[in-house]
């Protein structure tokens, strides 16, 4: 684990993961502020370069409290200032796409481009979620009780954490074995994400689609019924973004439909 400094003392964590060489790719999960664990290898993309998985504030390796997903960016900064690169490009995971849209909003020229996979959505174009169109689909006791979970941060850690357990299978397209396991595998806390909600300005979204974003890739999932079809397709187009959509798979490509996922990331890590 290595730690880059802030201009304002604090630190973060981050991970190099892989054994290839070449310039690295950022990694930014998601959560918010989940342990990265939950990555795994990413599908064996540490393979093909370098990867530099953040640990953000809030995690176990980051011990400062989160200052926002609009502040992160300066850590993602400091991290290219650390590796002593100019400009990188960036992968990032569900709520991590909030921190890599900031940054480049932010700190325009630090990202070269970006892949943002299962992207949080609605927020960005206020497109109204479809998870019930997707879950009616199922036709599954399970999912049906998982959407009874609470919409509203709990009041407790019990019962943010009960809530947690309970959304779990929304972001599977099956609820297997595999997906169950993936499922334990990181975990996040309730103030950790109220950190990572505060100190966002009101015009947030405003400035991304103002500001001149690089070329951006979003990698998407049919049965994803945590960002939803209908809201990440208005966010790839409000955002000029590629758009390469997976079928039968939810929130985590690289669990569900893992040679599909390498197949798309690896082209566009190796792409010129």
């Amino acid at each position: 684990m290595d730690y880059a400094r802030l201009a304002d003392g604090s630190s973060i964590a981050h991970e190099r993961v892989g054994d290839a060489t070449g310039e690295p790719v950022i990694v930014l999960p998601g959560g918010p502020c989940r342990e990265p664990e939950y990555l795994g290898d990413l599908a064996g993309l540490g393979g093909i370069r370098p990867l530099i998985i953040v640990h953000f504030r809030g995690t176990a390796a980051t011990t400062d409290a989160s200052p926002g997903w609009w502040l992160e960016s300066d850590a993602v900064v400091a991290i290219l200032d650390d590796l002593g690169l100019d400009r990188a490009d960036i992968l990032a995971h569900s709520a991590g796409t909030r921190v890599a849209l900031a940054t480049m909003t932010r700190h325009p020229g630090r990202i070269r481009r970006a892949a943002l996979v299962t992207p949080a959505a609605a927020w960005l174009t206020g497109t109204e979620h479809d998870i019930a169109e997707i879950a009616a689909r199922r036709a599954d006791p399970i999912i049906d009780h998982a959407l009874t979970a609470p919409a509203d941060l709990p009041d407790t850690e019990a019962e943010f954490q009960q809530a947690w357990q309970q959304e779990a299978p929304l972001g599977y397209a099956h609820w297997t074995d595999l997906e169950q396991q993936h499922a334990r595998v990181g975990t996040t806390t309730r103030a950790a994400t109220l950190g990572w909600f505060s100190a966002i300005p009101d015009d947030a979204p405003a400035q991304i689609l103002a500001a001149d974003l690089p070329p951006l890739l979003v990698v998407a999932a049919a049965e994803d019924m945590l960002s939803g079809v209908r809201p990440t397709l208005a966010y790839a187009e409000a955002l000029g973004a590629q758009q390469v959509w997976i079928a039968d798979c939810g929130h985590y490509p690289w669990i569900e439909q893992p040679a599909e996922f390498r197949t798309i990331l690896a082209g566009w890590m190796t792409q010129s």
